[in-house]
């Protein structure tokens, strides 16, 4: 018996191939050399163009996304930093997309990364039988990246410690990699035009790993704020949940007013009086509405109601911080009352669904 199998997620380059591919086709303005769309496009392709049929998809302020382009197009990396949830990897995705046509040369950083992960490592098996040869060179992302002239992404960069941050340096400044194992030309990797680097990092984890100067300098750093107006970010936690709850089978849509109220809590608990410790960004918001759908429909085959909202918060806003679930219950007990619409009372009276 066999069995339909779907990505989960398929890179930013798979899922929207019809649009870069229409871009492509009437992109008549000047590409910087080695990119595959002009800056114009590019622009296009990630804040959208009803004209040319392109959709949205990052919600931000454009001017940033016009900084960043100009940015990649110079010799210098690109930072994004901002608070965690702020939709830093997706622009990342979409940006290394638009300009390379691949978002997939990735290295996720953390106290594990090793400069074999950022660079190159050895196939061992060929490495005892011949020694040291291209063939028996495994490349990462960035020798990929620099040998074919395409963006690396790397995520998360302060996770990883200071002496494996800092082996980018001759890479960003002189772009090339030496590879002290070959001899004669096979031994340097010279940056093809297209290469780039853009970098990523939580404003939360400053201090683990701070980068050097050095570093920071080959860098124009760009923040990405949260969405600050309640109804851009209520439309799109709608938006993306729906498409979430149909990939995961479920087909009513998520309430409306489920879903104000979802979006206005997290609001509060992370810019109110009883704002919590752990992230409440929107793409938090985004997993719990999912959550919630799902829970309504596979446990009482209907759309997720406010009192889901309270049992999916529990797991999200409160995780393993006892001050944090009193900030939740208080919230829950004292200010949820006070908001007029039988959603918010619902959400109420369903207070007792918190742990402890």
């Amino acid at each position: 018996m066999s069995s339909t199998r779907t990505t989960q997620r398929p890179p930013a380059e798979v899922r929207f191939a019809d649009e870069l591919a229409r871009l492509r086709e009437a992109d008549t303005a000047p590409k910087p050399p080695g990119w595959v769309l002009s800056l114009a496009a590019a622009r296009r392709f990630v804040v959208g163009d009803d004209q040319h049929g392109v959709t949205k998809k990052f919600v931000g302020d454009p001017s940033l996304v016009d900084r960043a382009l100009v940015t990649l197009a110079t010799s210098r990396g690109l930072m994004l930093v901002g608070e965690p949830g702020t939709a830093k990897s997706l622009l990342s995705e979409l940006i290394a997309a638009a300009v390379c046509g691949e978002s997939t040369l990735t290295i996720q950083g953390g106290a594990a990364t090793t400069e074999d992960q950022i660079k190159y490592s050895w196939n061992y098996a060929l490495l005892v039988a011949e020694g040291p040869s291209p063939r028996s060179l495994v490349p990462a992302p960035m020798l990929r990246g620099m040998a074919e002239g395409k963006v690396v992404r790397f995520e998360e960069i302060t996770r990883c410690p200071l002496e494996v941050q800092d082996c980018m340096l001759s890479m960003l400044s002189d772009r090339v990699m030496a590879i002290g194992e070959l001899d004669g030309p096979d031994g340097m990797v010279f940056a093809q035009d297209g290469f780039n680097v853009i970098a990523t990092a939580n404003t939360r984890d400053r201090g683990v790993n701070e980068m050097s100067a050095a570093l920071k300098r080959r860098f124009n750093f760009e923040t990405v704020f949260p969405i600050a107006d309640f109804d851009t970010e209520l439309a799109l936690v709608e938006q993306e949940a729906a498409k979430l709850l149909a990939r995961s089978g479920v087909p009513p849509a998520p309430k409306r007013d489920v879903l104000e109220v979802l979006v206005r809590a997290f609001r509060d608990l992370r810019e109110g009086s009883d704002r919590l410790t752990t992230v409440m960004s929107t793409a938090e918001a985004v997993s719990v509405a999912h959550a919630v759908g799902v829970r309504g429909w596979f446990l009482r085959g209907e759309a997720g109601s406010a009192a889901d909202v309270v049992e999916c918060l529990a797991g999200t806003a409160a995780k393993d911080n006892a001050e944090d679930l009193a900030r939740l219950r208080r919230y829950l007990e004292q200010h949820a009352p006070r908001r007029k619409g039988e959603q918010w009372q619902e959400l109420h009276r369903a207070r007792h669904l918190l742990p402890g």
